[in-house]
């Protein structure tokens, strides 16, 4: 394999000094980009587009032509793997993903496989591959996967949800039974993410998108440990290079210590935590990664770059600290909102790497 152009990203995540703060974008490869909606019209469904390894490919790279980010990251979806344990999913245009068959009982759980990600994965296996020799150095690749307790309730609800009801219902009055279904997609996760490292992902992250809807002890039993186990059973270095992993769970700031102990080498926040509090809490353990709010990319590119140099103060001088959004970038944002926040980043952040 090529050596890295650029490896700032990942010496970041191992806390190593760099020249600069590297910075990508949650769903980086999306919906604002005109050339990727022209791509995605070419494929005929969101699914289809990740499973053509061409097409996926080429949008997984579309953002990288545009703007000088600090890495790649795979173009899939996090419901992969319950698509792939035979639930049917499908999107709904304006509703997002639904499953045509959601859990709905004992047996449900029960009859859910362990998929092999070589067999029925092998479409996102594919694009790593393809993806990884298409970038040829010029920066890393990141892999991910949904956390178990965020796919376990869209397995259950079916769909998006506002209110959790049917999966907090089976967690806190069949808690064994819920168990038993975060016990395989941990497992599944674990196969998935180590799949992914093996075929070229350089580092890997783990969504825990509604770990936030819980209470601090539900958290820890039905979202937190299973990324804990998860993280213990990782390839952990490939190709002579540590992977890292990151952990992000949308709504975490109250865990962030309980989070940073999990054996992770990053903690992703949203931005409702402040970096500066997050560093003194657990920057000394874990790289951290974050987390302007996606909607300041509405606002003119002076206040974004504004808002760019606050939160570099506030994480502060030296290594460990990935410049991202809190979340994934808004559909209708500006592409060049988006360029004029990776500018800055990396404009106003080489100060801060004397």
């Amino acid at each position: 394999m090529r050596e890295l152009k650029n490896d700032r990203y990942l010496k970041a995540l191992m806390r190593q000094p760099v020249d600069q703060t590297p910075v990508w974008m949650m769903r980086q490869a999306g919906r604002y980009l005109p050339e990727y909606k022209a791509t995605r019209a070419e494929a005929g469904s969101f699914m289809d587009l990740c499973k053509n390894t061409e097409l996926a490919c080429e949008v997984t790279l579309q953002p990288l032509r545009r703007f000088p980010l600090d890495a790649a990251i795979l173009f899939s979806d996090i419901l992969t793997i319950p698509d792939a344990m035979g639930l049917g999913l499908y999107f709904e245009t304006g509703e997002g993903p639904k499953f045509e068959r959601p859990i709905q009982s004992a047996a449900d759980i029960q009859a859910l496989p362990v998929p092999d990600p070589e067999q029925e994965l092998g479409y996102v296996m594919d694009a790593v591959r393809a993806i990884r020799a298409a970038l040829d150095g010029q920066v890393p690749l990141i892999g991910f996967s949904g956390s178990p307790w965020t796919l376990a309730t869209y397995m259950v609800e079916g769909g998006p949800t506002k209110t959790f009801s049917k999966i907090k219902k089976l967690i806190f009055s069949e808690p064994a039974l819920a168990h038993a279904m975060l016990g395989k997609l941990a497992e599944s996760v674990t196969l998935y993410l180590n799949a992914q490292i093996k075929a070229g992902a350089q580092a890997v992250q783990i969504f825990d998108t509604w770990g936030g809807v819980l209470s601090g002890p539900a958290y820890r039993e039905f979202s937190l440990r299973y990324m804990e186990q998860i993280v213990s059973g990782l390839i952990r270095e490939h190709e002579g290079r540590k992977v890292p992993v990151v952990l992000f769970t949308k709504g975490g700031g109250l865990w962030l210590e309980d989070i940073a102990a999990t054996g992770c080498d990053a903690v992703g926040l949203d931005w409702t935590v402040d970096l500066g509090d997050a560093r003194r809490r657990i920057g000394d353990k874990v790289a951290l990664q974050g987390n302007m709010d996606p909607s300041m990319l509405y606002a003119p590119p002076a206040a974004i770059e504004q808002e760019v140099g606050r939160i570099l103060h506030s994480f502060g001088e030296g290594p460990g600290h990935v410049f991202n959004l809190g979340h994934g970038i808004h559909p209708d944002v500006d592409p060049a909102h988006a360029g004029a926040f990776i500018e800055a980043v990396g404009r106003l952040s080489r100060p801060y790497h004397k």
